[in-house]
Parts: C-alpha cells; structure tokens; sequence
C-alpha cells in the first residue's frame, strides 16, 4: 500500500512558477510510474506528466498543453516526485493531484493510488 501527499500548490499570477511535490510512503517498491493529474472546476480530471519509476526509470509524458513549461522530476532518495511548472497561465488552474501506478509500466493511464490533491490558482 502506497500513500501519497501532495504540497507546494498555491495562487499565483499568470507567467508565475509554482513547484508541486508528493512523496511517496509506504510499500513504494511495487510503484511503476507516478504522475500528475490535474482537474479544473467544470472540467474532467486530465493527465499532467508522469514518469517512470522502475523499468521505465526516468521516462516521461507530458500533456501536450505543459509541453515547455513543466518539468517533471524525481528525488528517489526522498520518494518524492516534483512538478516544476513555469509560465503559467489561467487554464492551469485547478487541483492537482499526484498518482502511483503499482500495477502496470503505464504513464499516462492504469493509476490505483491517488493523493489527496493540491490546489493551483492562476490569477488573471
């Protein structure tokens, strides 16, 4: 079993950065990827970025709308995954939230475990 906390989101104006962390704790030796989803009020749950954890170590995914200006990151001695977000813009907004897959080498699909969500607000 594998939870997951989200930090770092927060409100900021449109151009800023923001860094999201999760960190893993629990049985994370059975975690293949983790990623980021992101959910805008009105809107469906969409997929951020991911990277790969085991097999697929250091592989990532991006969403083609943060192509560019976000970067995904691990700190494997910390069993922390960062998101750096740049150039932010309105449409970002939302609550992000940080997922594992323990079950399959899948980016951008197939997550099981989830984090409680962390909330983004890009102004203007």
């Amino acid at each position: 079993q594998v939870q997951l906390v989200e930090s770092g989101g927060g409100l900021v104006q449109a151009g800023g950065s923001l860094r999201l962390s999760c960190t893993a704790s629990g049985r994370t030796f059975n975690t293949y990827a983790m990623g980021w989803f992101r959910q805008a009020l009105g809107k469906e749950r969409e997929f951020v970025a991911a990277i790969g954890i085991r097999w697929n170590t250091g592989s990532t995914s991006y969403a083609d709308s943060v192509k560019g200006r976000f970067t995904i990151s691990r700190d494997v001695a910390r069993n922390t995954v960062h998101l750096q977000m740049n150039s932010l813009k309105s449409e970002d907004s939302g609550v992000y939230y940080c997922a594992a897959n323990t079950r399959t080498l899948a980016l951008t699909r197939e997550y099981d475990t989830w984090g409680q969500g962390t909330q983004v607000t890009v102004s203007s």
